[in-house]
């Protein structure tokens, strides 16, 4: 079976180490791609900048997004991946302390697959990673193109 990669897109140190502790504790064995902000997180999708020399066929299973996001935010994100044929059915669940009604009408407008607040207790937030596991990498089936996972 493929390896499913996922890319975390947070600015946030502590929550970084939160959602890993969190996929390692129920064996999560993903590789997660870690990007500290809005334009590594384009960089790597897109293969520009560090990432100029990734495979660009090699896409993420799943991105994980956070939108309080420094040098480009989290909407600015999810917009170009949805305008790019490269990513636009990519899987993107926000994964934001947000709980602004506008912040989730504008997440599913701009095409987000899913909206979850990050829960403050952190058995909650172990169960919330749990279930994004398995639903979005053992579950939930994406499309191929020319063979590639997209």
């Amino acid at each position: 079976m493929l390896n499913k990669t996922i890319l975390l897109v947070e600015d946030n140190p502590d929550d970084v180490t939160l959602t890993l502790r969190a996929f390692k504790q129920h064996n999560v064995q993903n590789e997660v791609v870690v990007a500290r902000d809005g334009m590594e997180a384009l960089d790597f999708l897109f293969g520009m900048g560090a990432y100029a020399n990734r495979d660009g066929e090699s896409m993420p299973q799943l991105i994980l997004l956070d939108l309080k996001l420094p040098k480009i935010d989290g909407m600015e994100v999810l917009r170009r991946v949805r305008a790019d044929k490269r990513t636009c059915l990519l899987p993107v669940v926000i994964l934001t302390t947000s709980r602004e009604e506008q912040d989730l009408t504008d997440s599913y407008t701009l095409g987000a697959n899913s909206y979850i607040c990050k829960p403050v207790d952190f058995e909650q937030f172990i169960e919330a990673v749990r279930q994004l596991n398995l639903y979005w990498l053992v579950l939930n089936e994406t499309p191929t193109h020319n063979g590639i996972l997209v």
